[in-house]
């Protein structure tokens, strides 16, 4: 991403990987699945049954927009597998290729909001995970291993968006509607190493905790959260009823924070979130009660898995966990 003027960009669009996905069946459904989220609180989902992701290469020029043509054949064959589990949750969707971060093909379908426009924007992380599946395949220096998995990482975010860019009839940038000025506080020396302090985290508590109902233990998930500099949103899956449930909500919290953000970034600046801030009491106090039935029934419950390292299963209305 373009950090000066806070863009995504799309370089590179496969027509071939867009075929498949509109050749997707109108009326497909997902297979079972179940939402988990590990100790670092990264979403991934567990299938029905297990995906093969096979070996692709590591390292590529990030000035070159294209990936090679073994990355193509490979991600073909695996987005093929991919969408034939989860057809819903693809459709309608376009792809697109970063060359930052090819290890993470990139989906995105635009939504409307009255005059609002924001982007869908799902990461699909290709790299295995320690621990997680089993190798068919060794990889090395350049190339990654061959495994076989039933869990896949996922990043399902909504995106306020200010522009999209266009250029002889494709996408080549989404311009992203900036709400936060900055979220750098400062430094602090441990042992010999100087770390830098952020306030995404306290924002993210922030949003999330305005709109969720007393009591509602939904953590490690942020439905609201600070990315790009401005208010995000994360939909736990990726198919279309998740995303339109998430929009409304996305909407008015932008308008609703949009006046407030100055003031809740000093008071963030001078300590770390809690729900007894005044300024949060204060909004919170003001947030209509009906925007947080969108969270009723979301739960979230920690248990320690085979490894005994703690995971977090949610459990979303209307969805059964395979």
């Amino acid at each position: 991403m373009d950090q000066l003027q806070n863009e995504i960009r799309v370089s590179f669009l496969d027509p071939e990987i867009n075929a498949i996905l509109d050749g997707l069946p109108a009326n497909g459904e997902d297979g079972e699945y179940g939402v988990l989220f590990n100790q670092s609180g990264e979403l991934h989902l567990v299938l029905s049954e297990d995906l093969v992701f096979p070996r692709f290469p590591i390292h590529h020029d990030v000035h070159n927009p294209e990936p090679s043509a073994s990355y193509n054949r490979a991600l073909r064959g695996f987005v093929t597998d991919l969408v034939a589990l989860l057809p819903a949750s693809f459709r309608g969707l376009s792809y697109y290729f970063d060359p930052a971060e090819i290890l993470k093909p990139c989906f995105y379908r635009l939504y409307k909001v009255e005059e609002s426009i924001y982007l869908f924007h799902l990461r699909v992380n290709l790299a295995q995970h320690p621990f997680e599946g089993e190798i068919l395949e060794a990889g090395s220096n350049d190339i990654t291993a061959a495994y076989r998995s039933r869990k896949i990482w996922v990043e399902s975010e909504l995106v306020p968006l200010d522009a999209v860019m266009w250029e002889l009839g494709r996408v080549r940038a989404f311009r992203i509607h900036q709400m936060i000025s900055n979220t750098w506080i400062g430094e602090t020396r441990r042992g010999h190493y100087i770390q830098g302090i952020w306030m995404d985290d306290g924002l993210s508590r922030f949003f999330t905790r305005l709109f969720l109902p007393e009591g509602a233990k939904i953590y490690p998930w942020f439905p609201l959260f600070c990315k790009y500099k401005t208010v995000c949103a994360s939909s736990p899956t990726p198919d279309p009823q998740a995303r339109r449930r998430m929009l409304p909500l996305l909407h008015r919290a932008i308008s609703f924070l949009g006046p407030e953000m100055e003031k809740i970034q000093r008071a963030l600046k001078d300590g770390e979130f809690s729900d007894k801030m005044p300024e949060f009491l204060e909004m919170r106090g003001r947030t209509p009660s009906a925007w947080r039935e969108v969270f009723s029934g979301f739960s979230s419950r920690p248990y320690l898995n085979g490894r005994d390292q703690k995971e977090y299963a949610l459990a979303i209305p209307d969805t059964q966990a395979p």
